[in-house]
């Protein structure tokens, strides 16, 4: 078995070698899946975890339960896994704490916290924290500046987040090639985006400079979506066309062995 150090530099080297392309996975058998569909490494998402656990995103997950899902996730590959802990549940460095104990060798974490943007020096002292607790951690900041605005003041950020010792700018959002390309050239630190059907490809995202693609809740979503359309098709035609798209049960089945 790999050691923290070991797999948080595996995952700091992935970000040297671009693009890094992280599937985002919500529990041990998705993340599994991912890992056999050729990962390098694995992120979680916050929603996809808070929607296994029958709560809503953004406020719905704790801590507790955040942690589980990544120690249960970690358990199920070899690969690094990197951990969606929102805005730190309430202690950045509690959470952080718990983060490594449960093997991820990452994490993003959030600028704001109930809808509302975080001062940015209050952030900043928070990824402080987060760095000081261990200096192998891949921190991915996330800021939430096109999220709640018109994305004002995303660089004066990534400046403070990067004195701090984030890692990587993680600024969901934007999908706008020019927008992309402006923010790549002023950011101090690597790029990621979040993408999903619509946004520019991973070949043309990686020639506007970007480094890290994430998917979000996006696979999560489309789990759900499916097990949706595939009740209501058993539950009305009676017939299962839905379902074709599914995993094969032994394929599926023999992941996890």
């Amino acid at each position: 078995m790999s050691s923290h150090v070991e797999l948080a530099r595996r995952l700091r080297a992935l970000h040297e070698r671009p693009p890094l392309v992280l599937p985002n996975a919500w529990d041990a058998g998705s993340a599994r899946a991912i890992e056999a569909a050729g990962a390098a490494a694995i992120a979680t998402t916050s929603a996809g975890v808070s929607w296994a656990a029958g709560v809503a995103d953004a406020g719905g997950l704790d801590r507790t339960a955040a942690i589980a899902a990544v120690r249960a996730i970690v358990a199920a590959v070899s690969v690094p896994v990197t951990a969606d802990v929102e805005s730190g549940y309430g202690d950045v460095e509690a959470t952080v704490a718990d983060v490594i104990e449960a093997g991820a060798v990452g994490l993003n974490l959030e600028d704001s916290s109930g809808g509302s943007l975080i001062d940015p020096a209050l952030q900043a002292e928070r990824i402080a924290a987060a760095r000081a607790i261990d200096r192998e951690l891949v921190i991915n900041a996330r800021t939430d500046t096109y999220l709640f605005g018109d994305g004002s003041g995303t660089i004066e950020r990534a400046k403070l987040y990067a004195e701090a010792g984030a890692d990587v700018l993680f600024v969901p959002g934007v999908v706008d090639p020019a927008t992309i390309r402006e923010l790549v050239a002023a950011s101090p630190l690597p790029l990621n985006v979040m993408v999903g059907p619509g946004a520019p490809s991973v070949a043309e995202l990686t020639a506007l400079g970007v480094t890290r693609i994430s998917v979000g809740p996006a696979i999560t979503a489309g789990a759900y979506g499916l097990a949706a359309a595939a009740a209501k098709e058993l539950l009305t035609s009676g017939t299962y066309e839905a379902l074709s798209t599914a995993a094969e049960f032994g394929k599926l089945n023999s992941l996890l062995r």
